[in-house]
C-alpha cells in the first residue's frame, strides 16, 4: 500500500507543510517494528494497558434544539377558574442541548489531535453535531474543535487545547500485523467508562464491498474477536506493546451486541487521512478512470489466465488517465508500482492512496502478454467526474443536458427533458441510487434547465428529492449530499 506519510522506526514525524485554516502540523510517534516472539511468558498486560489507556477518550456529541415550556398559574388561581390568555400560555423558545450520541477517540499527538470515526462526530441519523466534547481518563472535559472528516474511510479528526501535554499513544505500522497477534480494544462501550477487552487479529484486509461504510467507500479492515460494543466506535485497537494499530469502527452482529466479529481501520490508513485533513482540509485521492471487476474462474479460463488474481477492466472512461495511457477493456491489472492487486477492491484502494499527479507503473495482462504501462493519475476530487461543458453537481456522476442527438441515441421520449446521466463511477457515494441513462427532470421540485440549476437546487447535509425518468418510468429518488 503506498502511503502519503512515510513511517520509520522510532521516528517522530513532523509535517512541515502549511495546514488548512492555520492548523498546527501533526506530530506523531511511529514504531514500525513487527511483533516478535518473546521467550518470557506474559502473565499480565496491566503495564501495557496502564500506559495506553490514558490516550483513549470518550466523545459526546450534542445538538442545539429549541424547546417551548408551558407557563402555569399558581394552583390557588387555577382552582378558582382563572386561565392564562392564549398569548401567554407559552414562553418564548429556549435553546437547550440534546445529546446525539456517545463514542470514543484516541489522542495521537501531545498537542491535542484526536482521531475518531466520522459516524461518531456526525451524530445519529446523519444529523450534524453542534458541539463535541471529549472526556479524558482523569474525567477532565474539553470542547473539541472539529478539524475534518472523511466518510469514505469513516475517519474524523478533532483538536482540543489543554494547558499541559496530553498522553499521546504511540503508533504502529499496521502493515506489519499478522493473524494471531494479540490486540486490545479500548473505548467507552455503552458509556460505562473506559474499558479494555482482549482478543487476536482474526484477519486483515477485510473488504465488505461497501456494506459497512456504504457505496464508494474504502474498506480495508482489521478483523478482531476482541469485544467491541456500541460506544467503542472511534476507540483504540492496540497491540501487545501498547501501540495503536487501528481505530475500532464496526461490528457484525444480528443483535447489536458483540459476537466476536469486529472491524478496525488500519492505522496507516487513519494516519494518511488524518494528515491530509489537517494539512488541506480534504483527502486527495488518485484516479485511473476505469470500471474494474473481479475475475471468476470461468472468466480466468476464458482469458487464458492461471488464476483469478487481478482486476478486470470492464470499461475505460473517455479522456481519463487510463484512456490516455492506452489501457483497454479486457486488460487485467495485476500490479500498481510493483504492489500486487488481487481484486477490483484492492485496485481502488491502492490507487486511492496515491497522490493525484503521481506517475505509476501499471502492470497488466493483455492477450496473454504482460505489459507495464506508465500512467499519471488523475484526481477523484478534480474534474474527472465532470461532464463535458460544465462541472457535475454530483460527485462521480457524469451528466449532460439532453439534446437531439442524445435523445435519439438513447431512445428518450420527446416529453422527457433534463440532464442525462452518462456514467456513474463506482467510487461515487450515489452509485446505489443513480444509474446511467437516467434523466434528472427535477431537483427538489425545480425543473432542470442546465447543470447549474441542479447545483443551485441541491441542499447540503439534507435529504434531496430528484424526479427522474428511467427505463420508461418516472419516479422519485432521494439522496443526501
Amino acid at each position: 500500500m503506498k502511503l502519503l506519510v512515510p513511517v520509520a522506526s522510532f521516528l517522530l514525524i513532523t509535517l512541515q507543510s502549511a495546514c488548512a485554516d492555520g492548523n498546527a502540523p501533526l506530530k506523531v510517534d511511529v514504531d514500525d517494528r513487527a511483533m516478535e516472539d518473546g521467550s518470557k511468558q506474559v502473565v499480565s498486560y496491566a503495564d501495557v494497558l496502564e500506559e495506553a489507556t490514558p490516550s483513549v477518550v470518550a466523545v459526546y456529541t450534542s445538538r442545539v434544539v429549541a424547546a417551548r415550556e408551558m407557563m402555569q398559574l399558581p394552583d390557588i388561581l387555577r382552582q378558582f377558574g382563572y386561565r392564562l390568555p392564549p398569548s401567554a400560555q407559552q414562553e418564548p423558545p429556549r435553546e437547550r442541548k440534546q445529546r446525539l450520541g456517545v463514542g470514543s477517540g484516541v489522542i495521537i499527538s501531545a498537542d491535542g489531535y484526536i482521531v475518531t470515526n466520522h459516524h461518531v462526530v456526525q451524530g445519529m441519523r446523519g444529523r450534524m453535531a453542534d458541539e463535541i466534547k471529549v472526556r479524558l481518563e482523569d474525567n477532565t472535559e474539553y470542547v473539541a474543535e472539529f478539524i475534518g472528516s472523511d466518510p469514505k474511510t469513516d475517519v474524523a479528526v478533532l483538536k482540543i487545547e489543554a494547558p499541559v501535554e496530553l498522553p499521546a499513544v504511540q503508533l504502529a505500522d499496521s502493515d506489519g500485523l499478522r493473524v494471531g497477534d494479540v490486540v486490545f480494544a479500548i473505548g467507552n462501550p455503552l458509556d460505562v467508562g473506559l474499558t479494555a477487552t482482549q482478543g487476536i487479529v482474526s484477519a486483515t484486509g477485510r473488504n465488505q464491498g461497501g456494506r459497512v461504510l456504504g457505496p464508494g467507500s474504502y474498506e480495508d479492515f482489521i478483523q478482531t474477536d476482541a469485544a467491541i460494543n456500541l460506544g467503542n466506535s472511534g476507540g483504540a485497537l492496540i497491540d501487545a506493546w501498547g501501540r495503536l494499530v487501528g481505530i475500532n469502527t464496526a461490528i457484525v452482529s444480528g443483535s447489536g451486541g458483540n459476537i466476536g466479529i469486529g472491524f478496525a481501520i488500519p492505522m496507516n490508513m487513519v494516519l494518511n487521512v488524518a494528515t491530509n485533513l489537517i494539512e488541506t482540509g480534504e483527502v486527495p485521492r488518485g484516479m485511473l478512470g476505469l470500471f474494474p471487476g473481479d475475475l471468476s474462474p470461468e472468466m480466468a479460463e476464458a482469458f487464458g489466465l492461471e488464476n483469478t488474481l487481478g482486476a478486470l477492466v470492464n470499461q475505460v472512461q473517455e479522456g481519463s488517465p487510463a484512456s490516455r495511457a492506452g489501457i483497454r477493456h479486457g486488460d487485467v491489472i495485476t500490479r500498481i508500482d510493483g504492489e500486487a492487486v488481487a481484486s477490483a477492491a484492492e485496485l481502488r484502494l491502492t490507487v486511492s492512496q496515491i497522490l493525484p499527479g503521481t506517475e505509476v507503473d501499471v502492470t497488466l495482462i493483455r492477450d496473454g502478454d504482460t505489459k507495464v504501462v506508465p500512467v499519471v493519475l488523475g484526481s477523484l476530487n478534480g474534474a474527472m467526474g465532470a461532464a463535458p461543458g460544465g462541472g457535475s453537481p454530483l460527485e462521480g456522476v457524469e451528466m449532460r443536458m439532453l439534446d437531439r442527438e442524445l435523445r435519439a441515441e438513447y431512445s428518450i421520449p420527446d416529453g422527457v427533458s433534463g440532464a442525462l446521466i452518462t456514467q456513474v463511477s463506482p467510487e461515487s457515494p450515489y452509485a446505489d441510487k443513480l444509474q446511467p441513462q437516467m434523466v434528472i427532470i427535477e431537483a427538489n421540485g425545480r425543473a432542470v434547465s442546465d447543470l447549474e440549476s441542479i447545483s443551485n437546487s441541491l441542499r447540503a447535509n439534507a435529504q434531496n428529492l430528484l424526479y427522474v425518468w428511467a427505463e420508461g418510468v418516472m419516479r422519485f429518488v432521494s439522496l443526501r449530499l
